[in-house]
């Protein structure tokens, strides 16, 4: 999990730079177009077709919907607003899990967990405090993208172990790249061969961090995983730092400390449950 919070944030850093010459929707195009192509000749080798066609198939698609959404979402707040921003909103994500999880996925959520999710959401609410600077429309779309994102949580979790996880990850780039294919006649800017590279990397950042991803959610419940994605903030707001010289304000800085403070005893709290027993929670590969 921590893994992909590493990559996934440099797509979105790169995805934030594309979209200052590039349609947002093309942006999003290109993440999914590589996704797959990086993605496909490790599946033909690996699986036979038979096994390409999980018995959940619907499901499938279903969680690579939610995800184009949120990752369209994600993009358009990119922008409009710093990374390190678009990222604090976009983590209502795990309070939509952990209210969730017990309902649709039958895992518990205890007391110390929602405390910790709750008070990360007061975190994004002192980023987003009146006079802020955060332009509502950005913040529609990374809420927006949060609570899309939290439903592709839980989906995820509902699949883990239905199929392998490489066949899952292929699914989530079909869907993406040929639903986005179908717009771009209309959106088209020819590349420059330098963006069209940045694209490439789009694709493979992409790829390996929702790899990682759906690893993370086949060891591990989603109420235990959701608040580790805490750490992408820190990712972020050093991409955001090198390559456009942005450093949130004292009091952005205070929300995103409760953020991941909140994160970090969630962790630290689910370690101990770990100690005293509670390995069923952890199954082994």
């Amino acid at each position: 999990m921590l893994g992909g919070m590493v990559l996934l944030p440099l797509m979105d850093g790169l995805a934030k730079l594309l979209s200052e010459t590039y349609p947002v929707l093309q942006v999003v195009w290109a993440r999914y177009l590589f996704h797959l192509l990086v993605l496909l000749p490790l599946l033909l080798r690996r699986y036979r077709p038979a096994e390409l066609v999980p018995d959940s198939a619907g499901l499938q698609l279903l969680r690579g919907a939610l995800l184009l959404t949120g990752t369209a979402l994600f993009f358009g707040a990119l922008a409009v607003m710093p990374q390190s921003t678009v990222l604090a909103i976009f983590f209502i994500s795990p309070l939509v899990v952990t209210l969730l999880a017990p309902l649709l996925l039958g895992e518990q959520a205890g007391g110390w967990r929602i405390a910790a999710v709750l008070a990360g959401l007061g975190g994004v609410l002192l980023i987003l405090r009146p006079g802020g600077g955060v332009p509502v429309s950005g913040a529609l779309l990374a809420g927006g993208a949060g609570l899309v994102h939290g439903f592709y949580m839980i989906f995820t979790r509902r699949l883990s172990g239905s199929a392998p996880s490489l066949v899952t990850l292929g699914y989530t780039a079909v869907v993406g790249a040929v639903a986005m294919s179908v717009l771009m006649p209309f959106i088209w800017v020819a590349p420059a061969w330098g963006d069209l590279l940045i694209m490439v990397l789009l694709g493979v950042f992409a790829a390996g961090g929702h790899y990682l991803l759906i690893r993370a959610f086949d060891h591990a419940p989603a109420t235990f995983l959701a608040p580790l994605g805490y750490a992408e903030m820190v990712t972020a707001i050093l991409i955001g730092w090198f390559a456009y010289g942005q450093l949130p304000d004292l009091p952005s800085w205070l929300g995103i400390a409760v953020i991941i403070t909140a994160g970090v005893a969630v962790s630290i709290w689910e370690g101990r449950l770990e100690r005293r027993g509670t390995l069923d929670a952890f199954p082994p590969d």
